[in-house]
This record gives structure tokens, C-alpha cells and sequence, in this order.
């Protein structure tokens, strides 16, 4: 195959520029390659499963994963809880666009957190403690009547449940009853909630272990597996260390900037999740390197185009 170049006009679309960025090379080239295994991963009907770390949902990625699960294009999610409370406070409140150059001090003092050229008013938060504490209250009541702690992708369902913005993930996967794994419940905002209201209700907790039989079922039961891996971290390890236990992902894309060479999970590429069984040595698969928030829109772009 060789190398072609290629031409953008005023009539170009997003699913044909995608397409014509096969034999440009380098990551256009790899794009091209994971929108086939995507394509593939979907004609095969395997069970797909989205991991994203937080910061995605930071960004106008969050309405995106909506609309997937809206239209039932995954089948499970995995990300941080991070995730969840962002999406959460949105239903609220958009976040606001900055720069990566402001004056972190004096975003501090005006009570701005930044996530890169992202701005998060504390206002923001001020809103998911009120939220969470009396949503905290009627989950220890159901934990009462269970007689059990209830699992992180229980609360999360929940949590979708009592929202109602069509833009959110959390309320598209309760509403398309896609399960939304979440091993780390304790971290973020989120968790701090948490600890908060145990300090008045120490009976109340959460079973991190509760989720890995349904993992693990959803795993065995699918008679093929895909994974669409926006970023690394916790979310990336939970769902390929699951498939080992089927010998590995049938179909695996990767979108990450993280670098390979400090032996980090994030920046591991398809090839190092072979050697541990987490990938099927005969997957499709391919690692494209990028920004999330201008790979992944291509990339739904090409396979629906």
C-alpha cells in the first residue's frame, strides 16, 4: 500500500476526511486502522466495553459517551469516580473554557480549579455536596432493607436514576441499563462526600469487591470482547486484566499520550497487554496516539460514516 495524500474542501466531511486519512501515515494512518477494528469489534457483535479516565468527561467528550449510550453502541463502561461527579455537577452547571496559561494563584484565590485550559467554579462542588448528602441517606436506608453494602456500579445506577439530562452518561447508561464499573469510589470529590457522611453514619459503606463477579460474568458470558481505551490508568487495567480471564480481548484500540517508557500502565501499548494474556495474541488491535478529545470524535465519525 502507499502512501496517499489528500485534499480538504469546503464539502469535506468528518466520516470522509477520516476515511482519506488511511494512507496519509503516521497516527492518521493508525486512526484509519482503529476505525476498521472498531467497525470489526461492532459486525462481530462483541461485548464493547468504554474505559475513560475523568478528565474526558472534564472535556465535551461527556456528551459524546451519552450519545453512545443512548444508542446502545457500548455495552459496559469502566472510568473513575471522577467521571461520575463531573457529569454529575454538569446536570447543574456547564464547566467553563480557559486557557493553560491563567494565573493559577490568582484562579485559587477567586475559588477556580483548572483541569488544563478547563475551569471548574468551586460553586460546582458546593452543589454535589448538597446533592450527595441526602442522596448518601436514602442509599444507607436500601442498604438497611438489603441487609448488605451496595456495590460502586449499584450507586452510580442510582445515581443516573435521579438525574434527568439527556447529555448525561450516567442517566443515558441507568436509562439503557449499561453497567458503569467503578473499582476506586473513594477517590475525588466523590469520596470526600463519602467520608463526610460516615462521620454521622458509620454503618454505611460501599463493597468495591461486589462488581468483579458481574465483570467477570459479563466477561465469560460474551462470545467476544472489545475494548475502546480512552486514556490509561485504573479504568484501562480493570477491564484488560478481567479478560485474562477468557485469554484476553478479541478486539482492543488504544488512544493515549502517555509514554511507553517508564514501563507505566498508561503508556503500554496493545502489543505489552499480549505478552500478559490480556490481549488475544490473534486481536485486532492497534494503540493511536493522541489527544482523546480529537482522536475519539474522528474516530465515532469514521465508523458511522
Amino acid at each position: 500500500m502507499n502512501v496517499k495524500g489528500l485534499k480538504v474542501s469546503e464539502k469535506t466531511g468528518a466520516s470522509e476526511l477520516v476515511e482519506s486519512m488511511r494512507n496519509v501515515g503516521f497516527q492518521a494512518t493508525e486512526l484509519g486502522k482503529a476505525v476498521e477494528v472498531v467497525r470489526e469489534m461492532k459486525r462481530a457483535k462483541a461485548t464493547v466495553f468504554l474505559t475513560f479516565t475523568s478528565n474526558m468527561v472534564s472535556s465535551g467528550l461527556r456528551e459524546l459517551f451519552a450519545q453512545l449510550c443512548e444508542e446502545n453502541f457500548v455495552d459496559a463502561i469502566i472510568t473513575s469516580i471522577g467521571s461520575v461527579e463531573e457529569d454529575l455537577m454538569k446536570t447543574r452547571a456547564p464547566f467553563q473554557l480557559g486557557s493553560f496559561n491563567a494565573d493559577d494563584v490568582e484562579l485559587h484565590k477567586k475559588g477556580i480549579n483548572r483541569i488544563g485550559n478547563i475551569f471548574v467554579p468551586n460553586a460546582r462542588y458546593e452543589w454535589l455536596e448538597n446533592f450527595l448528602q441526602p442522596f448518601f441517606a436514602k442509599e444507607l436506608k436500601k442498604q438497611e432493607k438489603t441487609g448488605k453494602l451496595l456495590s460502586p456500579r449499584e450507586i452510580i445506577r442510582d445515581l443516573g436514576c435521579r438525574v434527568k439530562d439527556k447529555n448525561s452518561f450516567v442517566f443515558q447508561a441507568a436509562k439503557n441499563n449499561i453497567p458503569v464499573f467503578c473499582p476506586a469510589p473513594t477517590d475525588g470529590a466523590f469520596g470526600l462526600q463519602v467520608y463526610f457522611f460516615k462521620q454521622d453514619h458509620p454503618e454505611f459503606g460501599i463493597d468495591v469487591t461486589a462488581d468483579m463477579n458481574a465483570l467477570a460474568q459479563l466477561v465469560f458470558n460474551s462470545k467476544k470482547t472489545g475494548g475502546i481505551v480512552l486514556g490509561g490508568g485504573f479504568a484501562k487495567h480493570h477491564l484488560i486484566g478481567a479478560n485474562i480471564l477468557r485469554g484476553g480481548l478479541d478486539y482492543a484500540v488504544y488512544v493515549t499520550t502517555a509514554t511507553q517508557y517508564d514501563g507505566s500502565l498508561s503508556g503500554a501499548r496493545v502489543n505489552e497487554a499480549v505478552s500478559w494474556g490480556k490481549i488475544n495474541a490473534k486481536a485486532k488491535a492497534v494503540t493511536v496516539e493522541g489527544d482523546a478529545t480529537i482522536v475519539f470524535p474522528l474516530l465515532i465519525a469514521g465508523v458511522k460514516g
